[in-house]
């Protein structure tokens, strides 16, 4: 398993494909390991001529545990939120997304095209904004600009996250993470009953820690609107959320895309807050072509012009 030490911490990460390829990132979202990604779609990727490498954020999977940060009340830090106080946090999303800039310096990478799903879609935002040069190309799926007045998760999906497992034991938190993601799937792409399991097999092999989501769920509650901020953004991107999302609603990507100049936005009906294997194909065509749209443009600037051309 490597890991460096980034921003202070150990970040465990994997990498596929060729080092001389174009380098792409996944970062993943709320208490989601690496290994929330479908490794089909990784396969597809590479196979589409890019390096892959897929991180562990902080408190999860691989990457250190912060167990000696404490995790203030939930409930009070929620209703904070509602009211519009200030959340305490042991952490922020921008300290998140220094762990990402440490990655990419301890792994020699100027810069890189990078995805983020959901949470990881907030981080990499952050990472345009703050540290423009080191992003090629941005893809935001499912994610949000973090706007109060946007939507929030459904009743179903708020009801069942905040009752959390039956008891303190695997097997109960295994059977609330098949609840939950029974709940954010697609109802366009309804995930197989193998597929479903193998997912949770894939998540609680690498590593799936209650106190670190905590953590990192008051990061995203303590983060500020980058509504404004996304409008002087001047990075290519790429918006795709699907219609059917119960945990971060269609208008989250709606409004992401039309805060960033330039934005694309790409709607998937049917497609909830998961990744199914089904919509693999279609998620990396349109990643793929994205960047690789962006590393043309790029080569088209700087390439000598041929005798025909001058």
């Amino acid at each position: 398993m490597p890991a460096i030490t980034a921003n202070g911490i150990e970040i465990a990460y994997e990498e596929f494909g060729d080092a001389k390829n174009p380098v792409m990132l996944l970062v993943q979202g709320l208490g989601m390991p690496l290994a929330a990604w479908p490794p089909m779609l990784i396969e597809s990727l590479v196979a589409e001529g890019f390096r892959v490498i897929a991180m562990d954020n902080r408190d999860i999977g691989c990457s250190q545990l912060l167990s000696e940060l404490k995790v203030p009340n939930m409930l009070v830090q929620t209703l904070r939120r509602k009211i519009g106080m200030k959340v305490k946090a042991p952490y922020r999303l921008t300290d998140m997304m220094r762990d990402v800039v440490g990655l990419l310096d301890a792994l020699d990478i100027k810069s890189a095209h990078v995805v983020g799903v959901s949470m990881g879609g907030m981080i990499s935002q952050i990472l345009a904004l703050r540290e423009p040069d080191r992003v090629t190309s941005l893809t935001s799926i499912m994610s949000t600009t973090n706007d109060r007045k946007l939507p929030g998760p459904t009743r179903a999906v708020t009801r069942h996250i905040v009752r959390g497992p039956k008891a303190p034991t695997a097997e109960a938190r295994l059977d609330y993470h098949r609840q939950l993601w029974r709940l954010l799937g697609s109802p366009g792409y309804p995930l197989p009953e193998k597929e479903l399991e193998r997912f949770l097999q894939r998540i609680f092999a690498r590593g799936m820690t209650a106190a670190g989501t905590m953590r990192q769920t008051l990061a995203i509650f303590a983060a500020a609107s980058r509504a404004t901020s996304l409008r002087k953004l001047d990075i290519p991107t790429l918006v795709i959320h699907g219609d059917a999302d119960p945990l971060i609603p269609i208008e989250c990507g709606i409004a992401t895309a039309k805060a960033i100049p330039g934005a694309r936005m790409t709607t998937i009906a049917g497609m909830g807050h998961d990744l199914p294997e089904a919509l693999v194909p279609r998620l990396t065509r349109l990643i793929a072509q994205h960047a690789k749209a962006v590393d043309s443009a790029g080569d088209q600037q700087v390439r000598p012009a041929s005798p025909s051309e001058a």
